[in-house]
């Protein structure tokens, strides 16, 4: 062979396994980012369920302690975000939904309570209603990064 070719051949053969490698590197670093961008939107998404349900059973938890009784049709947002807490979430957050749920039915049935026997409750070694459930919801952010 003609050390002419040899060197033509040799020339393009290194400018198609640079091209490829930099083309292969691109799709690498795409998708890495993709990925990433993914699990960024995973988080905030959860983080956007777990703060309505925050808010929805706080609301909640306040009227049970000063009302006996409530339309069903105000537990329908609250449980909605469980119900979408278990397409997403892990079993452990949304047990403890499901508790926070649970709970403020047990307090509207339970009497009524005044604002110093609320705040007697929620001070000290007790244990805020919501509390378990922070605790999963962080647990489980956590294991993302």
């Amino acid at each position: 062979m003609d050390p002419a070719y040899a060197s033509a051949i040799a020339a393009l053969a290194g400018s198609a396994i640079g091209g490829l490698t930099s083309l292969i590197t691109l799709l690498l670093t795409r998708r890495s980012e993709f990925r990433a961008q993914q699990l960024t939107h995973n988080i905030s998404r959860r983080e956007d369920l777990y703060k309505d349900f925050i808010v929805e059973a706080s609301k909640l938890y306040a009227d049970a302690y000063v009302n006996n009784s409530t339309e069903p049709a105000n537990l329908v947002t609250l449980v909605s975000l469980l119900e979408m807490m278990r397409v997403i979430s892990a079993h452990a957050v949304v047990e403890r939904a499901d508790q926070v749920v649970q709970g403020i039915i047990r307090t509207y049935q339970a009497p009524n309570k005044t604002f110093v026997e609320v705040e007697k409750f929620l001070e000290g070694d007790s244990v805020s209603p919501l509390k378990e459930f922070s605790k999963a919801c962080r647990s489980e952010l956590r294991g993302f990064s």
